[in-house]
């Protein structure tokens, strides 16, 4: 089966998360991504940890996609990239404005090069502001767009969300503008710059939290694992294991009561509206655990699942990947990589009948398919020797 984006070129001058994670989206679903790095490679290809001396977050953010490396602090350098640009539909790049500037990447110079170009830009802050040329990683920006301060136990102090979600959010974010650009050059023939900032895309990503201020103008605060629209929805401490309850209306709120053997909590004064079970959260929840605790996570999850109430166990990663829902929906599949050997990585979370994505490839060495890049642009074998010897790739 053709996959969706195939077809379509992308030339990938990203590093670091966001804008890896980004193109690798495009990757999965077919595009021919040619992943350009510096001499020295991406900064994460030292980080985290290693794989027989290949970092595992480099390679889980970089397959289905062609390795190449490129100088562009030196002319010829620029001329090569230039030369993709002509050949490409998309490029992406998350470096500062500086930096992008003086390589002659920006959009104004790569337009002028392929007019119908899709050029996306993904920055910290945004382009244009204050901040614009502030450097950040995901913790300034989980702080900085509020989320840290909704985040962690009650009267706690603030609390970084446990993944990098400030970089995967805006990776799908631009993934999504770049799609919906080549929609708009397939109707109306146009090229044009998309722009991504990572604290916007933090900010979006809260709209429904962010409701409720814009509401009462009320600051939220940090409620642990409850949330601030119903309850109890919550996670409770039981006999052998933490479990997660969901109770979303006045009907579920009775079903939980009659299950736990707790019915006079449905009339009780202090709960029988989600209003007062919002406001007196922290008497009901210790009533309910106490409860709770009488039983096995096991028996529980029994009850509420034939009650019809959401429950779930939390898992660690060993029980995420050994789950067989997560294994029929594929969320986790094996590749072999040249050097890192037998790896596993995360699976596609999109689903199409017809079209479908897959992961074809593992994240190439570094510059490990120039020679086959600069071939297709017409450079000779020993054109591309004395370029290595002059450092230009």
């Amino acid at each position: 089966m053709k996959r969706p984006l195939e077809g379509i070129r992308v030339l990938d001058l990203t590093h670091l998360m966001v804008g890896p994670f980004c193109s690798m989206l495009l990757g999965d679903m077919g595009a021919e991504v040619t992943k350009v790095e510096s001499p020295n490679g991406d900064e994460t290809r030292c980080m985290g940890a290693m794989q027989n001396g290949e970092s595992a977050l480099f390679l889980s953010l970089n397959r289905n996609k062609r390795g190449i490396t490129l100088n562009l602090n030196e002319d010829e350098g620029r001329n090569i990239f230039y030369g993709l640009v002509e050949k490409s539909d998309v490029v992406i790049h998350n470096f500062l404005k500086p930096a992008i500037e003086r390589w002659g990447v920006d959009y104004d110079s790569i337009a002028k090069v392929n007019p119908d170009i899709v050029y996306m830009g993904i920055s910290g802050f945004g382009e244009r502001g204050p901040y614009s040329n502030k450097p950040g990683l995901d913790l300034s920006f989980q702080g900085m767009a509020g989320l840290m301060s909704i985040t962690g136990q009650p009267g706690g102090s603030p609390t970084r969300v446990g993944t990098s979600v400030a970089d995967v959010v805006a990776g799908i974010f631009a993934a999504y503008g770049i799609t919906i650009a080549l929609l708009a050059k397939e109707r109306m023939g146009i090229g044009q710059k998309v722009e991504i900032s990572i604290l916007d895309g933090l900010i979006a990503l809260q709209t429904p939290r962010m409701s409720q201020y814009f509401a009462t103008s009320k600051i939220p605060e940090r409620l642990g694992s409850a949330s601030p629209f119903f309850g109890p929805i919550d996670t409770f401490k039981t006999k052998d294991r933490y479990i997660n309850v969901s109770v979303f209306t006045e009907k579920s709120w009775a079903k939980l009561c009659r299950i736990m053997d707790m019915e006079h909590l449905v009339s009780d004064p202090r709960f029988d509206s989600n209003d007062k079970r919002l406001e007196n959260r922290e008497g009901l929840k210790a009533i309910l655990e106490d409860q709770f605790q009488q039983r096995s996570a096991d028996e529980w999850l029994g009850l509420l699942e034939r009650g019809g109430i959401p429950n779930g166990k939390i898992f660690d990663y060993d029980e995420v990947f050994s789950d067989p829902q997560i294994r029929v929906n594929e969320m986790v599949l094996d590749l072999e990589h040249p050097i890192a050997g037998k790896m596993k990585v995360t699976g596609l979370p999109i689903k199409l009948s017809e079209t479908p994505g897959d992961v074809r490839q593992p994240a190439p060495i570094l510059g490990q398919h120039t020679e086959e890049v600069l071939s297709s642009l017409g450079y000779e074998e020993r054109e591309i020797e004395k370029l290595r010897e002059r450092k230009i790739v």
